[in-house]
Formats: C-alpha cells, structure tokens, sequence
C-alpha cells in the first residue's frame, strides 16, 4: 500500500516519473500527449483507498512509495502524470515581481544616496590606509616607486571591482539576491548537489524557480550537471567551498569595522602632535560600540542618513585628488601605463611581492558589492559604481601619489598629510563618518550572508528582526551584531598596528574573492553556458591574480593576522557541524518512518480516541509518516480528528509568491484525515505571520486541495461511483468539544474496537449525519462526499488548533569513532540547545502547544 495518495512527479528527471492511472492516461497539467518514461518497479503501487481484496482492480500509478527503495527501471508509456504536489504548484500567478520596479525619479535619487551608504562604505575608505601599509613593505626609493605602486593600485580597482564584480559577478545574482549562498543556491537549482535530501519535483513549478532556455552548449552543461549529481564527493567539496566562502565574508566583518576606524582615528596623529596611540586605540573603542548599537536601526534608516555623508565624502575625495594633481605633479597620469607595474617589481623584487597585500586593500568591499546586492537593484550598484565611485576613487589615488612624488617622507600617513591645512579638520570628520559607514557595509553583508546560510540548513537558527516594511531583504541579526562586537574589540586591542591589521584584511578579502570566483565560474558552464574557451581565460586569470595576491598576505601571517584565520575556521566548524548534524538527523528520520502496514492496522482510529480538533505536526519530512507521530500517540490519551504534518521547507530561490507557499497531499485513505502540508519558503521571504493567519492560510489551502482533488477523483472515475461512498454507516457518537461544538463521531472512541474484523467507518460531523438523510437529489455522489469532508474540516477548525511539536535529538551509537561522538553528542548538541526554536516564529501561546521528545541514535 502506498502511503500518500499522488500521481507522483510531473517535474523533475525522467526516472522519477512512472507508471499509469488505471491503465488510462489522464488530461495534463503539461501536455495532452502520452510519453515514455522511465518507471522506477517501487512507483506502481495500488492506492490507498482500494480495497485490499480486489485483485482485479489495475493498479494506479505514482504512488510515492518510501519504504523502499531499487534502482529497478523499466520503460514504459504513459499518460501525463498528475501529482497532488505539482497540480498545485501549477497554479502560477506570474513570476515575482521585482522590489524596486516601477520607482519615481525621486524615489530612485533616494535608492542612489542609499546605495551609497550601505554598499560602497567599504571600498570608498580604502584611500585611508592602502598606500600607507604598501609603502610600510615596500619604502619609497624614487618617484618611479611612487608611479608603480599608484599603477598597481589603478589596475586592481580596474581589474577586481570593475571587470570582475561590477560586470561579470553581479550579473550572477540569484533574481536579485547576492553572496556566496546566493551563488549556492543558484547552482542548486539547477543541479541536485544539496547533501539533505528533502528536494522534491515539485519545487521547480515556483514561479520564481525559473530555468535557462536550452543553449548550443547544453550537452557540455548536462555532462556537468550529472557529474556534479552522482558524485557525493564534488557534493561535499562544493559545501566546503561555499561553507569557507561564508566564514571569510564573517571574518571580514570583523575586520573591516577594526582597520576603517582605526586608519580614520589615525589621522589625529597628524593633526593633533601629542596624541598617543593608546589614545587613538580607545577613541576607535568608543566609536566601534557606538557603531554596532545604532545598527539595529536598519538599512533604510541609517543608510539614508549616511548616504548624504558618503556622497560628500567621494566629492571631498575627488576635490583634494585634483588639488594636489595640480599643485604637485600631473605626470602621475603616467601610471595608466601598465609598463610601471613590470619596471616596479624589477626594482623592488620581493619588497614589491610583499607590497601586493597593501595593494589589495584598493580592491576591499567589491565583495560587498555583491554580498549586500540584496537590498538594492544590480543596475543602481552597476552605474552608481561607474560613474561616481570608481572616478573619485581614480583622482584620490592620483592626488595622493603626486604628493608623495613632492613630499615622501610622509608615507606613513599618506591621505591624511595631502589634505590641504585649510580643511583638515572637516575632512577628517568627514573620514571618520565614512569610516563608521564603512564597517556597516560588511556587518550587512555578514547578515544577509548568514540569514542565508540559516534558511539553506548551514547556520543554527537565529532571531531575525526585519528593518523595513517595504524591502524584506533589510534585516537586523542581534546575536551576530554584538558578537561581531567583541570580535572586533578583541581584535583593535591584541592587534593595534594598522599594517597588521591590514595583513589580516587581505586574507579574509582575499578568501571570499577565491571562492566566489570557483562559484560563479560553475555558473558559467552550468547556467549561463558559455564557450569553454571564455570561462577557461577568465578563471585562470582571475583566480591567477588573487592567487598570487593571496601569497603575499600569507606570507606575513605571523605578525598576528592569524587571529582571523582562525576566526575564519571556527565559524567554518560551526558551519560544517551543524549542516552535518541536520543531515544525519534528517536522514535518521527518514530510515524510522512509520511504515504503512502500521498505520493500516492501527485503523482509522490510529489505535486511540480521535478528539476534535486539528492537530498540526511540525516535522522536517517531506515524505513519509514522522516516528515522532508514534510517540505521539502512544504518550497522549487521544489524538486530535484530523492531523496535518507541517513540514517548513526552505527551497533554493529568494521568494515563494503567497499563493504557492503550501502544497498539500493526503497520507492513508481518506478516513483517517492525515494530510502532508508542505510550507515552503524562499531564503529571502519573511516569517512573519502569527500563528492565526497562518492557520486561516493553510485551513484555505487545504479546502482548495481537496477540491481540486475531487475533481480529479471524478475525471478519474470517469462518472463510475466513488470507492469510498459506502464507507458511511448509521454508527456515531456524539461528542462536545470545550468550545461547544458538537460532533458525531463515526470512529469507535475506545481502543478496544480495534481488535474488530469490521472496517472502521469514517469520522463525520453532526452536519454531515443530518446531511446523509436528506441528501439532495440534484447533488452527485461525489459532491456530497465532497461537501460532508469540508464541513468536516470546518468543524475540526471551530474546534481548535493545537500545535504538537516533536524535539528530536541525535546522540551517536556507542561503537561510533571518538570524533564522531565529540562532534555529535557535545558541540552539535549544543549548537542545538542554544539556537532558536523553529515555531518561535509563529508566537504560538503555549496554551496550544503539545511537546514530545525523542532522541535518535546516529
């Protein structure tokens, strides 16, 4: 017997679709034509509602079976598949529409300033320290040292931010969403490389689950694709890229707060003589915690009032590069010469290697720029950066490099001593806003990285709080804020030296740089199905280039810039335990399903009293009948007349549209009123709908399926009459529920009537036992059986809603290796213990909860 009553897969590869519904193909949701198809032997299986005993019947096909799985095939032909999941995910309203489409002039001069404050902070502060730590490695000898390095530095901001990020990477978002789980997702989409095996066919109907059309290099594209499904080690190596990727993006949140005060605090050495560097480490204390608690104020809000002081900031940059342009040498134009490059490491040879790291620094925050693409548009982030960021950070480099060409004795302090007297002191004002603005760009990025990572099954569960009403990409994470907080402090005081810290910035930049260019280099081949040609040259040369920057920061990883290493590597351990301790829970769930035969012999009455009442079974199976659900029933007195398992799936695109977040499907025959009801979520979407909307969403749902589903019933049966029609006897009991309603239960209310050789009519209300003497004469068989199920479900809802929410915990086998119990049984479990509870987001009063728990052996 199958468990869930479905015609299986109408989507997905050709081994998941099968079989035939009584021998007869039905009208499709895809096509009117019959097909062949592969048919795995364990997807024929005879429906649920048939009758055990009638041989004769043909068996009905796509009948997901779960017990057991063989890689038997055969081909067959067949008619369109219809499956409950897919039917509904059918029903597509239209792609989702974009936040920051159809904006006024007005409202896109805001979006400009905002865009500015949020995502070019980082970049637009790099002047401050870059050729300050690259001449502290490699000291100026001669002005053609001056015009190498400033050649060095042209050709990275052209290189990294413009080519590579600004009009390559940022075409690779994810409708919209960037970063490197954006990247992930993407490439899930289109190919099955998640590692937690909850994918089901009916995902790819989202409206927003759109794929490429078909390109000459597809058959190139397939090859990878299968590869990249069959091999569990790709799989793996493919999580561990994204999973360091995303350790490095927190690790340069932490950083990047710590190296932008601390070079914009710096510049009191210049204008203030008696300052002391302790002095300068506590006044960057001070304005690092005074950062991080106005953060929870939101993108919008800060964003729009810093947007002004960092549009004032590139103005003041390209002001002060012109000024010393003409007062000192305007022959540093010569550095678009990429021969300085060449003559400059013929001079300084390994001092010049060394100087590469500093010269990174120009290139800090183009990660950011895709990171933070989720609260704005690509196209506002594209011509922001081009035509306001990019020229004014060109003549801030310019004028700094024709004032040390007059004036080398002041590398040290490179931006801050070519400020002219006059403005020194608003600018240096305006830096350290700037420098404030700057740190904000990473902690964005941190967020909406890790909110990613959450919703993709890599990251405990953590409190999310959304800052604006209109964008929901906008959110505030407070456990990540403060403990970026005290990472930062720790780090300011153990390493104050800003050629240190700068060190330790190259190397986290440097990280994600490496991983997003190995990401998007297989959304090249995958999705966008360029010649091999083209995505071989800019891997190469790409990955080259940071490669070799990535030497120069590692080889002075001993002055302290390790600390960040190994921050990177806990938060890549917290990573990897948690998405490997979910993955064997999930896969234990799996394997201690309930099986059918079970749920047949228990009855329609599951073994106990059926009560009033909707009971909703949060679990994280998509198929399948929970193990919890046993305890459940073997712990309470009686159990509620109708069951939903809830499943809250996350499925790899931003946003599911409201009308295609639930999908329905019945498990075991109608009489036991158990439905699968599939919540999905995109990681972008947000929760926050309390627990009465979402009960009236799913109640609307679950009637709109059914009726769908009888319909179906009626095309099928072909005007025969319904199986289930003589299941309706004289038998009740009448029962009053807390609030009043009364009910007449067709289920036996002891458990001892299940030891009866008779079938175990089905539940009905009062409404239906009146409805069945004076049934009216103008309404089929299946109407009525169809009216009787919703005033059904109508009365279990007047009932109540009782959450019953199952905790399972995993504990490894006692023969399991040292490390695998380390792992599972003390840092899993507490990552577990301390992360936030799923149904936390529904603020479900604890009147209406029911907990039950239970602990897996792994």
């Amino acid at each position: 017997m199958a468990e869930e009553v479905s015609a299986g897969s109408g989507g997905g590869s050709s081994s998941d679709r099968g079989g035939e519904i009584n021998g007869v193909g039905l009208g499709s949701m895809d096509s009117l034509e019959s097909r062949w198809v592969f048919q795995d032997e364990d997807d024929s299986e005879i429906d649920d509602e048939e009758d055990d005993d009638d041989e004769d019947v043909p068996h009905r096909a796509g009948l997901d079976s779960e017990d057991e799985d063989t890689p038997e095939q055969r081909l067959i032909r067949t008619g369109p598949r219809i499956d409950s999941f897919d039917v509904e995910a059918l029903e597509v309203p239209g792609a989702h529409k974009s936040d920051y489409e159809d904006f006024g002039i007005g409202r896109r001069i805001i979006l400009a300033f905002q865009t500015l404050g949020v995502v070019f902070g980082d970049v637009g502060t790099s002047p401050l320290y870059t050729f300050s730590v690259m001449f502290s490695k490699a000291p100026i000898n001669g002005n053609e040292d001056v015009i190498g390095a400033l050649s060095l530095v042209l050709y990275t901001l052209i290189l990294i931010p413009l080519v590579k990020y600004v009009l390559v990477i940022l075409w690779a978002n994810d409708d919209g969403e960037g970063g490197t789980f954006a990247l992930y997702s993407l490439i899930c989409r289109h190919a099955k490389v998640s590692l937690l095996p909850n994918q089901l066919p009916s995902d790819t109907r989202i409206s927003s689950f759109r794929l490429k059309v078909p390109s000459p290099e597809l058959e190139r594209s397939l090859r990878i694709k299968e590869r990249l499904e069959t091999s569990l080690t790709l799989k793996k190596i493919l999580l561990m890229l994204v999973l360091a990727g995303t350790s490095m993006v927190i690790a340069d949140g932490v950083v990047t707060p710590a190296m932008s005060v601390m070079s914009a605090v710096g510049g009191l050495k210049v204008g203030v003589a008696a300052i002391e560097h302790d002095q300068v480490v506590m006044i960057a204390v001070a304005f690092l915690v005074i950062l991080f608690s106005v953060q929870k104020f939101g993108t919008s809000k800060v964003g729009l009032a810093v947007g002004p002081a960092l549009f004032i900031w590139f103005c003041s940059l390209a002001g002060i590069g012109i000024y010393n342009l003409v007062k000192y040498d305007t022959s540093v134009m010569r550095a678009f010469n990429p021969v300085h490059i060449y003559l400059y490491f013929k001079r300084n040879s390994v001092k010049g290697w060394y100087a590469l790291g500093g010269c990174l620094l120009c290139a800090t925050g183009s990660e950011a720029m895709f990171a933070d693409l989720c609260y704005f548009s690509v196209r506002s982030v594209q011509l922001t950066f081009v035509f306001l960021v990019l020229p004014c950070l060109l003549l801030g480099y310019l004028g700094q490099a024709a004032y040390l060409i007059g004036n080398p004795n002041d590398a040290e302090q490179a931006f801050f001593s070519s400020i002219p007297s006059g403005v020194f002191w608003p600018i240096l004002i305006i830096a350290n806003i700037a420098a404030l603005i700057a740190s904000r760009t990473m902690t964005t990025a941190t967020f909406s990285c890790i909110k990613q990572s959450t919703v993709l099954g890599c990251f405990p569960r953590l409190k999310i709080i959304h800052t604006s009403r209109k964008f929901m990409g906008q959110i505030y994470i407070p456990v990540i804020n403060w403990f970026l907080l005290v990472a930062c402090l720790i780090l300011v005081c153990c390493i104050s030296n800003i050629n240190e810290i700068g060190n330790a910035y190259g190397i986290a930049e440097l990280g994600v740089m490496m991983m997003t260019t190995i990401l998007v280099t297989i959304v090249m081949l995958l999705i966008w199905q360029i010649n091999i040609i083209i995505v071989l040259s800019s891997v190469i040369f790409f990955l080259g280039l940071e490669l070799t920057f990535f030497s120069s920061v590692l080889w002075s990883v001993t002055d302290g810039s390790w600390i960040i290493l190994v921050f990177a590597v806990i938060m890549f351990l917290i990573m990897y335990i948690w998405n490997y301790g979910s993955k064997l829970k999930y896969e234990t769930e799996v394997k201690q399903r309930l099986s059918m035969d079970l749920m047949r012999e228990l009855g329609c009455n599951l073994g106990t009293m059926r009560a009033p009442g909707i009971g909703l079974l949060y679990n994280e199976l998509v198929k399948g009948v929970p193990a919890i659900f046993g305890h459940f029933l073997t712990t309470l007195p009686a159990i509620h007349s109708m069951i939903i398992f809830v499943c809250i799936k996350y499925v790899p695109v931003p946003v599911v549209p409201q009308s295609e977040r639930f999908l329905f499907r019945r498990v075991c025959p109608r009489s036991y009123h158990i439905f699968r009801c599939i919540a999905r979520y995109g990681y972008k979407d947000v929760r926050k709908e309390n627990h009465q909307t979402f009960e009236q969403l799913l109640m609307e749902s679950l009637e709109k399926f059914i009726r769908r589903e009888a319909q179906e019933r009626q095309l099928e049966s072909d005007g025969d009459e319904d199986t289930d029609s003589g299941e309706d006897t004289s038998f009740s009991r009448v029962l009053i529920a807390p609030n009043g309603s009364v009910y007449s239960l067709g289920v036996p209310l002891l458990a001892e009537f299940r030891g009866s050789s008779n079938p175990i009519p089905e539940a009905s209300t009062s409404e239906e036992v009146k409805a069945d003497s004076p049934a009216d004469p103008s309404m089929s068989d299946a109407e009525h059986s169809l009216e009787r199920e919703l005033s059904f479900i109508r009365k279990a809802k007047e009932s109540g809603v009782v959450y019953l929410l199952g905790h399972g915990d995993i504990r490894a086998r006692k023969d399991s290796w040292f490390i695998k119990k380390l792992v599972i049984n003390y840092f899993y479990a507490f990552l577990r213990k301390n992360c936030r509870r799923g149904i936390a987001n529904l603020s479900v009063p604890h009147s209406n909860l029911m907990q039950v728990g239970m602990t897996y052996m792994v």
